[in-house]
């Protein structure tokens, strides 16, 4: 069975570019995104390590550490770091996993288990390993994207996600399509319309199922 949101995620010990991390406590009590690539030196990746590093100052304001990971060794993410920072002008300050024998790969359901990285291989060889999980404190998964090789990531919509996700974390909340902060949101339907009036003040009932609240 693959893994789902709600499951906690995978411990795993791994080298990555600053060195070895044993990932429950390289997560500590942040959030935590792990985005991951098929090859070092591929055009799309390259854009979006850039696209990361360039929101470094606003996964910091939510708290939320970033990792990312591909399937060549430490010494090549030092060496592809380079050529990320001159194209994005701006500081890859986050870690690199080095899943060379695809361990984590695998543990995190990006490939089957009988995947191998043969000689001469190319991205090709490990497509699927394009994928956005975002993590909470509790180590548990509560997003998973995957994208193909041809369709860069939008890492505006995976900021968004993630303010979604920490504005209803543990409350009788969600939000509605299209949601950014400061817009209202919704009241759980755990909650009675008097509960939720009297946990969050006016309720706009839009329909008996559709209530919003200010955020």
């Amino acid at each position: 069975m693959g893994l789902r949101i709600n499951d906690i995620v995978p411990n795993f010990t791994a080298m990555t570019d600053q060195g070895e991390i044993t990932f429950h406590d390289w997560i500590g009590d942040s959030w935590a995104i792990l985005f991951s690539h098929p090859k070092d030196f591929t055009p799309v990746c390259t854009t979006e390590f850039g696209a990361v590093a360039q929101l470094a100052e606003e996964w910091e304001k939510r708290g939320t550490k970033v990792i990312g990971l591909s399937v060549d060794g430490a010494d090549e993410h030092v060496q592809w770091k380079s050529d990320i920072e001159g194209f994005a002008n701006a500081k890859a300050g986050f870690p690199i996993i080095a899943d060379t024998d695809l361990a984590v790969s695998k543990a995190f359901d990006m490939l089957p288990a009988e995947a191998y990285l043969p000689d001469g291989r190319t991205a090709a060889d490990s497509a699927s390993v394009r994928s956005v999980f975002i993590i909470s404190p509790d180590k548990k998964v509560q997003l998973i994207m995957t994208y193909p090789m041809s369709v860069g990531r939008n890492f505006a919509e995976v900021l968004r996600a993630l303010d979604g996700l920490q504005k209803t974390y543990g409350a009788p909340l969600a939000t509605p399509a299209n949601w950014t902060i400061g817009q209202d949101v919704i009241a759980a339907l755990s909650l009675s319309d008097d509960e939720a009036k009297e946990k969050f003040g006016d309720v706009d009932i839009k329909l008996p199922y559709l209530r919003f609240v200010k955020a």
